[in-house]
């Protein structure tokens, strides 16, 4: 199985393809007090959710992350509703906005987007509303993750939350016996060919975050809406800290391998990384500086064309349960969004709520920037942001 998750992370870590619906162009991206952003209406925003769950069809056909799909939770919820579930396994990002095309094309049901993907999906009308009513754990959800800005579009919600995770730093204890406290170890020229950071132009985000707090004079409030002054800025500090790089890891394994090896002592790096090396007795640990972190985020979303609409709310209420989202977090290395997971995930592996931060306060997740997609529409009236596209080309000239 170890192979296997390995693979499940590398599929996370693929960088997002050059093709974004060009519609995003136009939305915006203001945070609202109903959780979500001040945008123009998606195509589907009219398309009234089901008020009951009717009786299941049969079969529920999902896109899915491998290792989402699981016998564990499959087949006793498969018994339970007589819904039979097939799944279409996608690498990337890309591949599941594809897949989903033409609202799944009357042939699949549901996807499990993370939050790069969301308003790609939301924007191209591939989507639609959900009823959010008709999930009972959704209230036990964190308040973060019932209605946060990459899955809620002026209070109406286009999936429900699943499992999350931190973007965190990296570090050998050996080099650091007290943990860095800020991410400026990593553009620090006294580790200069001892740092490592993903391959993904969604990194920009990152070295914004940064800025952010530290360099208030440029103004940036959201990593993700950069004007071309704060985008510069962002793009000149990462060019700055190539020299230091030893390797742009791809793949989850590729870090894990400059860490057991101690080619590198810091880097930007998911909880899986810091497991699987500390499962494997390397010395290091992980933190969320001073400054916050970004992250990413999966949703379950229902398809325009959905065949079988009632399975797939069946399978909403199934997978949105606590045991069932244990479950999950602990075999993919993730954390649930279901804040009454966390005792399940101490009975099925002692230790492991903490381990995945599912038991983390409040203030711990209102560090993290969840991933969305840069749009050129700054969402304050004004349309002078850094589109995706932009980050794409800049992040080649930081690279080479």
């Amino acid at each position: 199985m170890g192979d296997r998750l390995r693979r499940l992370r590398e599929a996370r870590g693929a960088v997002l393809g050059l093709s974004l619906v060009l519609l995003l162009a136009a939305c915006g991206g203001t945070s609202t007090s109903s959780g979500g952003p001040a945008q123009s209406q998606p195509p589907t925003a009219s398309m009234k959710p089901p008020t009951s769950i009717g009786a299941g069809e049969g079969q529920l056909n999902l896109i899915a992350w491998e290792g989402y799909t699981e016998k564990d939770w499959v087949q006793p919820f498969q018994q339970q509703t007589g819904c039979q579930v097939n799944a279409k396994y996608a690498g990337s990002s890309d591949e599941m906005v594809t897949l989903m095309g033409n609202g799944g094309g009357g042939q699949y049901d549901m996807v499990s987007a993370s939050g790069d993907a969301d308003l790609r999906l939301i924007y191209g009308g591939d989507v639609k509303p959900v009823n959010v009513d008709l999930v009972p754990d959704w209230k036990n959800f964190g308040s973060q993750f019932k209605g946060p800005s990459f899955n809620t579009i002026n209070g109406i919600h286009y999936g429900i939350s699943l499992q999350w995770g931190p973007n965190v730093l990296l570090y050998s204890k050996a080099q650091f016996p007290t943990a860095p406290t800020s991410w400026k170890a990593l553009y620090d020229s006294k580790y200069k060919g001892q740092v490592t950071v993903p391959n993904n132009p969604i990194q920009i985000a990152d070295a914004a975050l940064y800025l952010m707090k530290t360099q208030s004079s440029l103004g940036i409030t959201d990593p993700y809406e950069l004007n071309q002054s704060q985008f510069d800025a962002a793009v000149n500090l990462l060019k700055q800290q190539r020299p230091l790089i030893k390797k742009y890891w791809d793949l989850a394994s590729q870090e894990i391998s400059l860490f057991t090896n101690h080619d590198v002592v810091i880097g930007a790096a998911w909880p899986y990384q810091t497991n699987t090396l500390q499962g494997a007795n390397v010395p290091v640990a992980d933190t969320i500086p001073s400054e916050g972190a970004t992250g990413w985020a999966d949703t379950w979303m229902l398809g325009t064309k959905a065949p079988h609409p009632n399975c797939a709310y069946l399978w909403y209420k199934w997978i949105s349960t606590p045991h069932v989202q244990a479950q999950q977090a602990i075999f993919f290395g993730e954390t649930p969004v279901n804040t009454k997971a966390c005792s399940e995930m101490d009975t099925l592996q002692a230790g492991s709520c903490a381990q995945y931060h599912a038991d983390a306060p409040a203030s711990y997740f209102n560090t993290i920037k969840f991933w969305k997609t840069p749009l050129g529409d700054c969402g304050n009236g004004k349309s002078d942001c850094m589109p995706y596209s932009k980050w794409q080309m800049a992040w080649t000239s930081i690279t080479g």
